[in-house]
């Protein structure tokens, strides 16, 4: 494969990974994690480049030459080092975000067997099963895929539209993500992305009875200042609570029923 069809490559499947990345973000959260319709990630637009970079390392791997001699060894061995490269992927993301950028864009703190919140066995498990979703369904028809793109022009001005797009959304997420770190690092904290956005469109929705743009979460009257301090006041409170409650709990004990002396 020369330069020009490895880059063809790249730009398709980055494409692709990004889009059905998203879609598949959007309805996780609003099915079993928030319970509502939020948009993942840190751009504004439906794209994730975790899963279009993820993608693009899929194929990668799929040709690495293993040959032990039995074709059932050689897929599972595959899935496996895809799914490892994948958590790899997703814990270097996650690590760069919240050591460099103060920002938290998943947590898993709360599942068995985590590192760091970043990662988790659970969701290595669901990375592998991509990968094999990868290797069975998918990467039998990429070299195909990119015959048609490249014969498809206006497909390839519908790509390259999506990457301009991208990369100003970038530059918009860059500097919201630089507001964002300015604050964290000013109260040493480290911001959920993902319960910033809940809070914000709870909040928006009580206090000022309208919708928060799904595209723009962000986005409200109070500016992202008071919405970060809000935020953080609200968290605060919550954690006083839960630490408050298990000591309420050992405070209640119930009086014996005892008889005074000088009652009969």
């Amino acid at each position: 494969m020369n330069f020009l069809d490895a880059f063809l490559v790249a730009t398709f499947l980055f494409f692709l990974g990004s889009f059905l990345g998203w879609c598949i973000e959007v309805i996780f959260r609003r099915c079993f994690t928030a319970k509502k319709w939020i948009n993942p990630g840190f751009l504004t637009g439906p794209y994730l480049p975790l899963y279009g970079f993820g993608t693009v390392g899929l194929f990668a791997i799929s040709k690495i030459p293993i040959h032990t001699g039995y074709g059932w060894l050689d897929a599972l061995l595959v899935i496996l080092i895809m799914g490892a490269v994948m958590t790899l992927i997703e814990y270097i993301a996650g690590l760069i975000f919240i050591k460099g950028m103060k920002i938290k864009l998943w947590d898993y703190s709360n599942r068995w067997g985590n590192l760091q919140g970043i990662i988790c066995p659970l969701f290595s498990l669901f990375w592998v099963l991509v990968a094999a979703f990868y290797y069975f369904v998918i990467d039998p028809y990429v070299i195909d895929s990119i015959v048609w793109f490249v014969n498809h022009i206006e497909f390839a001005f519908v790509v390259g539209i999506f990457f301009g797009v991208f990369f100003v959304d970038f530059g918009h997420a860059i500097n919201l993500s630089a507001k964002i770190r300015a604050f964290a690092k000013k109260h040493n904290t480290v911001i959920a992305l993902e319960k910033l956005k809940a809070h914000v469109k709870d909040r928006t929705e009580k206090t000022e009875k309208k919708k928060v743009s799904f595209l723009f979460p962000l986005k409200t009257k109070k500016g992202l200042n008071d919405e970060l301090e809000n935020y953080t006041q609200s968290e605060a409170e919550e954690e006083t609570e839960a630490q408050s409650e298990p000591q309420a709990e050992e405070g209640v004990r119930e009086e014996p029923n005892v008889k005074p002396e000088n009652e009969e």
